[in-house]
């Protein structure tokens, strides 16, 4: 229940696990077995009071110390057996869900669900597996075993299994109290954590702008205060579970003697044997280990469990996308019907009804001031962005009829901001599609303008850059993604603003590009604030506060949206159109 109402929950955790029940059983079993085992020590202790002593007898000894010392091999075999399971438990759980994980990952952004650095379903995962490979779950397993120790302590005198009884219910409430007391500061804990990795991810993202402008002292003070608020909680939430903790551990002890003088005074009574003492202390020390061990653990187990809430609460609002039917590849038009966009996570609409056609050997430039919505309309032209309303189409098919997978080869994209990964160049070219060829990559490169660019540079094609396009200028890295977006010759290429960072001779080899992608029977279309890059195209779509303004062969839009150039020394007669007047010259 949140906020009143019921949510759903995903079962892919579940089924996830569910997948590791055989795994789970034998633990359990090599559990029961290793509990069995622990009553070595209790009853080698019972034998050697009782039997060895008042007998003497040193062959009764010696047997007796070689049977404890093989149960004791075989526990510790069993143990050793039991961890190994449970971290292989772990890590089937990574395996069968790392994947989907990934994907919220990297899909979150795009829904306007990610918070902090967007890494916490990553962290969640990692939580659960840890635990699933720490102590915390051999102790669940063998919680189950205490009422059969206490009913041994009961069989050694009723007294000792009232002490170990008690014993039991005190440490029940320490749990108890451990787990409501640790909830929330976990909690809180958390929050800060996510406000302090995004802090952290923003300054690495703006590390020029910080150093440049003087700011990274300033926003050093940021993170520091989010960085004290989580140590804060988590410090918290540590001290009152290593409170708890202690006070389970020393309340153990201190009910171990106990029963030991307990056992002396039945002794000392003749209600009880000698080997009673030793071996009542032994068997409630054990009774009461699984409970002080899950306690010692709780901070972790109450980790993992709200890791898993959140997982579920994830994969319920982001179900992993359908598998629709294979489509053919698209040839011949790009169809936009009554589009309506509105940002991820926000209801407010940023285009609204724009509707417009394109055939194969097209291309189509989108102007307009700034915040008409262009850049928004492209995010959904290539479904980036999901259309609030309406439909974007591909030889009549809507884009949620294709799989990312599917779709991602027959689109060629150039964003604002152009973001290439650490590795070579060739591979950021070819999509790090490994079973890319030469060709291909070199063919790409080609068609963008940028080969000679990439054979002037150090290894040429194998040159390493790092993460974000390090050690390329702002205008390598845009040719290089430009030659990105036409790896693999796509159906529907999308540049925005190409030119943002370009020379002469890049603009020279951006209209080409166009050129070429129209010439090969592709669609392209082009986001331009500068004239040049429209000269690839014969069509042009004005934008203005979110709507179509017009839309036409290139030649009719620009004279009807472009106002006269204005003689040298006057000032602009309409300075709410667009500053497009060079248009004039290239259209």
């Amino acid at each position: 229940m949140r906020n009143g109402s019921l949510e759903p929950k995903s079962a892919e955790l579940t089924d996830a696990l569910a997948q590791c029940r055989t795994a789970f059983l034998g633990v359990a079993v090599m559990s029961g077995l290793v509990n069995v085992l622990y009553l070595t020590g209790s009853f080698f202790m019972l034998e050697v009071y009782d039997r060895v002593i008042p007998s003497r007898s040193v062959p009764t000894l010696v047997g007796l110390c070689v049977l404890a010392f093989v149960l004791y091999g075989f526990q510790g075999l069993l143990e050793t057996l039991r961890a190994r399971v449970l971290t292989r438990i772990g890590a089937s759980l990574d395996e069968t869900l790392s994947g989907r994980v990934f994907d919220i990952v990297v899909r979150a952004p795009l829904r306007g669900t990610s918070t902090g650095d967007g890494l916490l379903p990553l962290r969640d995962l990692d939580a659960i597996r840890a635990f699933l490979g720490g102590s915390g779950p051999s102790a669940f397993f063998d919680l189950p075993w205490m009422p059969v120790y206490l009913l041994i302590c009961f069989l050694f005198h009723p007294v000792i299994g009232v002490a170990a009884l008690g014993g039991a219910v005190v440490l029940a409430a320490l749990a108890l109290s451990t787990d409501r007391a640790t909830k929330r500061p976990a909690e809180t804990a958390t929050g800060h954590g996510l406000r302090r990795n995004g802090l952290a991810e923003s300054g690495r993202r703006n590390a020029e702008v910080l150093a440049a402008m003087g700011m990274q002292g300033r926003f050093l003070v940021r993170w520091a205060g989010a960085n004290a608020d989580y140590m804060r909680a988590q410090q918290r939430a540590s001290d009152i579970a290593g409170g708890y903790g202690a006070a389970s551990k020393v309340f153990r002890m201190a009910l171990q003697s106990g029963v030991l003088a307990l056992g002396a005074y039945l002794v000392i009574n003749g209600q009880a044997s000698a080997g009673i003492i030793i071996a009542s202390s032994i068997l409630v020390a054990r009774a009461l280990a699984p409970a002080e061990l899950a306690i010692a653990n709780w901070k972790g187990f109450v980790q993992a469990r709200q890791s898993w809430v959140r997982l579920s609460d994830l994969f319920a609002r982001m179900p992993a996308p359908p598998r629709p039917h294979a489509l053919p590849a698209p040839t011949g038009s790009l169809r936009v019907e009554a589009l309506s966009v509105a940002p991820p996570g926000t209801s407010r609409l940023v285009v609204q009804e724009v509707g417009f056609g394109l055939k194969a050997g097209q291309g189509l430039g989108i102007i307009g001031p700034s915040a008409s919505g262009k850049s928004s309309l492209v995010r959904a032209l290539v479904g980036v962005w999901p259309a609030a309303r309406g439909k974007v189409r591909l030889d009549g098919a809507a884009l949620d009829q294709w799989t990312p997978d599917a779709l991602g080869p027959h689109l060629g994209v150039l964003p604002q901001e152009v973001e290439l990964f650490a590795g070579t160049i060739a591979e950021n070219i070819a999509r790090f599609d490994p079973a890319a060829s030469s060709g291909a990559v070199i063919a790409a490169a080609q068609a963008a303008g940028a080969h000679d660019m990439v054979l002037r540079l150090p290894e040429g094609y194998d040159t390493r850059i790092g993460e974000g396009g390090a050690g390329l200028s702002a205008g390598q890295r845009q040719r290089v993604g430009l030659a990105r977006a036409l790896y693999g010759d796509p159906f529907l290429v999308v540049l925005d603003e190409p030119n943002a960072n370009l020379d002469a001779e890049g603009e020279n080899a951006l209209t080409q590009a166009i050129l070429g992608v129209r010439r090969r029977g592709g669609i392209c279309v082009v986001i331009a604030h500068r004239p040049s890059a429209l000269a690839g195209v014969d069509m042009v779509l004005m934008m203005n506060e979110g709507r179509a303004q017009a839309f036409g062969p290139k030649d009719e839009v620009l004279k009807r949206v472009l106002r006269p150039a204005p003689v040298f020394g006057t000032a602009p007669a309409d300075a709410a159109r667009p500053a497009f007047d060079a248009l004039q010259e290239s259209a």
